[in-house]
């Protein structure tokens, strides 16, 4: 059978502090009109497993995917590692009001309070409203007693790391790193398949019910990493026509390509699926043998670990992540 860039059907997310850029900005054909916060593009998350979109395997599960394809599909070495997992979540996110004050476990609490993975992610944001920020991690040294004292005086903000975001700008979160995604934010989150978040404040907001969201400070409270970091936004050059890392971890490499120029692309020696997240203009995929694959601003895209060898050919100008496990 042969293979080739796979699309999936996104997964919509009606969330309390969601807007509708996911559809205007980004073109997402959801039908519902209800506040779309997150749009998953690609997930091994039970009860939310993508769906092909596209080719001969369409209507085909991931999960079916990899089970029938193992390794041809993600790579000797990644499916010896994650099995019939798949490794990773990718989403878009538009922040239409500020998300909760929240932290992820690592794997090893995560492994013990919910058989899963941890949450390490990043963040790469598309679209930034004026003044738009977000919270990551804290803007002094602080340890358990004083997180403690400031959560229940309601001051929790006093000891959080504010910035001021624009569009390009990019954060890489470890599992243990406070955070938040502040109002007038869109943006794609790449993490580790997980669906666990422990939210510390909700800024006692509340449904069209009158109803709070739950909070998990008891949990949290293990889970977080209280250092103080002299800084936490990744720092790039915004180059064109070269692969630039914005991050490279146990979990996750991630490289932003921007072109004008055909890219011949040889991931050999990588033995990895490949993913590709188009932030803007367009461009076509082209393998050996097959029909050319168009991917435009809004896309995310799974090569398969076996189509080591393509090129990408801009149609104009173009902008993508690319995303693999090294």
């Amino acid at each position: 059978m042969q293979l080739y860039p796979i699309k999936f059907t996104p997964i919509a997310k009606e969330t309390i502090w969601g807007g509708n850029k996911l559809k205007t900005v980004l073109s997402k054909k959801f039908s519902s009109q209800k506040q779309i916060g997150e749009s998953w593009e690609i997930s091994g998350v039970k009860n939310d497993i993508s769906i092909v979109a596209n080719g001969h395997l369409k209507g085909e599960s991931l999960n079916k995917l990899i089970i029938d394809l193992g390794a041809r599909l993600l790579g000797d070495k990644v499916y010896q590692r994650f099995g019939n997992e798949f490794p990773l979540l990718i989403k878009f996110i538009d922040a239409n009001d500020a998300l909760s004050i929240q932290v992820h476990p690592d794997d090893e609490l995560a492994k013990e309070r919910h058989d899963s993975f941890g949450k390490t992610e990043m963040w790469y944001v598309l679209d930034a409203e004026k003044d738009a920020n977000l919270i990551v991690g804290f803007n002094q040294e602080v340890d358990k007693k004083i997180y403690q004292q400031k959560l229940d005086e309601g001051k929790l903000e006093d000891i959080l790391n504010a910035e001021k975001v624009e569009n390009g700008s990019c954060y890489f979160i470890p599992a243990g790193r406070v955070h938040a995604i502040g109002k007038g934010i869109l943006l794609t989150e790449i993490q580790q398949t997980s669906d666990i978040t422990y939210r510390m404040y909700d800024w006692n907001r509340v449904d069209k019910m009158g109803n709070s969201r739950e909070l998990h400070t008891e949990q949290a409270v293990d889970a977080i990493d209280f250092t103080a970091e002299k800084a936490y936004a990744t720092s790039y050059a915004r180059e064109i026509n070269k692969s630039t890392n914005l991050a490279t971890c146990n979990y996750f490499t991630t490289n932003r390509l921007a072109f004008d120029k055909e890219q011949n692309q040889n991931y050999s020696s990588l033995d990895s699926f490949i993913i590709y997240i188009c932030l803007d203009g367009e461009f076509e995929i082209e393998l050996k043998g097959q029909e050319k694959t168009r991917v435009k601003k809004g896309d995310s895209i799974l090569i398969p670990a076996e189509l080591n060898n393509l090129t990408l050919v801009p149609l104009g100008k173009a902008e993508c992540l690319e995303v693999y496990i090294q």
